[in-house]
């Protein structure tokens, strides 16, 4: 690619002009048909979601979590969501939180510093290859975890009372499937006679 200065412009021949700004219409036509498939927006415009969080932890003096990150980076200047999109999955965050910290209380064997990335891994799906959500793309998951993570191996307490959570979630879909059931066989007996 060459680089092209005000005077080489002007001595450029116009198919060549042409080529390039075609080059760059297609270039904004990519950038906003993937700007509508994003999910949901966030406010941090072109700082990193790192550069976010350092000022944040500047100004509180508290170190940020990821999920606290997320709820600064999807909020307007007035506190309201961006989107309703980041309103649900922040609802969604905040349910499983208590729902980990329900267990991190009657468990201690629960990593209470891994729920955070835990929660994030069952509400946003796992980590792209080689990248950590609201970390920037300077860093990768072996400097973010670890090099022998376990980030989304639940501990046994833990799987237990998920497959356990599970579990009673299929008795009530069961019994809800029975109740369906018979509420169409009664719909459908008059209809016989």
């Amino acid at each position: 690619m060459l680089l092209i200065n005000y005077e080489s412009w002007h001595q450029m021949p116009d198919s060549n002009k042409n080529q390039a700004l075609d080059n760059i219409k297609d270039r904004e036509r990519v950038g906003r048909s993937s700007r509508q498939k994003q999910k949901f927006t966030h406010i941090a415009g072109l700082k990193s979601f790192a550069c976010v969080a350092e000022a944040e932890e500047l100004s509180s003096g508290q170190k940020v979590g990821r999920l606290q990150l997320f709820n600064i980076t999807h909020r307007k200047k007035d506190g309201s969501l961006m989107t309703s999109e980041a309103g649900e999955i922040m609802e969604k965050l905040k349910d499983k939180k208590t729902e980990y910290e329900t267990i991190a209380s009657s468990d201690s064997s629960v990593n209470l510093e891994d729920i955070d990335n835990r929660i994030i891994a069952e509400v946003l799906g796992l980590e792209r290859y080689g990248q950590v959500r609201f970390q920037g793309y300077s860093v990768n998951p072996t400097q973010y975890f670890g090099s022998s993570s376990q980030q989304y191996m639940p501990s046994g307490s833990q799987a237990q009372a998920e497959v356990q959570m599970l579990r009673d979630q299929m008795t009530q879909m069961q019994a809800s499937t029975v109740k369906q059931i018979a509420q169409l066989k009664e719909e459908a007996a008059p209809r016989r006679s």
